[in-house]
Parts: structure tokens; sequence; C-alpha cells
């Protein structure tokens, strides 16, 4: 088979015509251009979240707060209100009230306590797992309420276990069951993971 050369360059000119080429593209190749990496900022802003470990740790704690109510007297009331649908305690994680200490975190005391029942408390508390919270709920489980003053009643559940917040009222409404719950939350939010244990 022959070649027909009637259409092709010679081999100067096509060295002068690449060389003209590639001199013009050297020309003009005097910067870098940028990499094109907009979107690996982008794709960062969007995937990743700086926290700390304590940040996630205790987002994880407040936001599922596991109960056990302990010996709620008249309280009880206001503590079965916020469970049903007005307040509904269930949106911060809280909806299964624990039948076990050791599958609760939350202890919330209410109601009169004698000294007669006050080592059963202490017992629950006691097989509540790690980290755990104590929420005194109304006049009796902070002070002893209108029975402080008999020789039979424990002087408010701070006698007998570490309580993390005191919500006032006889009985305290839902609305400040809540407010407690919350004021909780924001406790637990600024806990440390390098201090517990110590």
């Amino acid at each position: 088979m022959e070649i027909d050369k009637s259409y092709s360059y010679s081999d100067t000119e096509l060295d002068r015509y690449e060389g003209g080429v590639i001199e013009a593209l050297k020309a003009t190749s005097g910067e870098a251009i940028p990499d094109p990496d907009e979107w690996l900022d982008e794709e960062l802003s969007q995937n990743i979240l700086l926290t700390t470990v304590d940040a996630v740790l205790n987002w994880a704690r407040r936001s599922a707060l596991w109960p056990v109510v302990c010996f709620p007297a008249c309280c009880a009331f206001e503590f079965i209100a916020i469970a049903a649908s007005r307040w509904d305690f269930s949106r911060f994680g809280m909806e299964v009230v624990r039948a076990s200490p050791r599958q609760a975190d939350l202890m919330i005391t209410a109601g009169t306590l004698t000294w007669k029942m006050a080592p059963q408390v202490k017992r629950i508390y006691d097989q509540m797992a790690e980290p755990k919270w104590v929420i005194a709920m109304g006049a009796c489980g902070i002070s002893g309420g209108l029975f402080k003053g008999s020789y039979s009643v424990v002087p408010g559940y701070n006698r007998i276990v570490p309580v993390d917040v005191y919500i006032p009222g006889c009985p305290p409404r839902p609305e400040t069951l809540l407010h407690g719950i919350m004021t909780l939350h924001k406790k637990i939010a600024k806990r440390s993971s390098m201090q517990e244990g110590k």
C-alpha cells in the first residue's frame, strides 16, 4: 500500500509548526493555574464537625436520661402529668421510667422520706449505674416539708444521697419539674469526663 504524500507536511514545516505551538504555550504559561479545589472546602465544611469527647458524651447522657421514681407521694401526680401528652417528657429521651435502678441514671425523689425507708433509698441509689444524678422534687424531698419536725422524717433527701437539682413546691407544677430537668441537662453539659472517678 502506497502513502499519498500530497496532503502531508514536510518534516521541517511540521517541526516549525509544533515549535511555534510550544513557544506560544510557554509564553502564556508563566503563572501556575490554581487547583480547582473549592469543592474540597465545601466538602469539609459540610461533613466535618469539630467537637470534644466531653461534648459528645454529655450530649448523649443528657439526651437519654432514664429515670427511676423513688417513693413519690403527692408529687407523683405532677410527675405523671409530665409523662402525658401536654408536657411530654419523652422529647427529652425519658419516656420509659425504669423499674430497676440498674437500668436508670436519674433518680427523681419525691415525697416524705422516713428514717425507716432511708436505707432502701440509699440502696436504690447505690444500685444505679455511673454516672447518675438525683433530683429532689417538692418541699418534702428538699427539706422534709410539713413533717420536717417529726422524729421519724428525714429532713431532706440530701442527707441520704447527693442531690444535683432541687425543685421547690408543694407539689411543684409540671412546668417546674421540666425546668428542673433542663437545669440538670445544663449541669450534665458542663461535666468533664477527665474529672470522673476523682
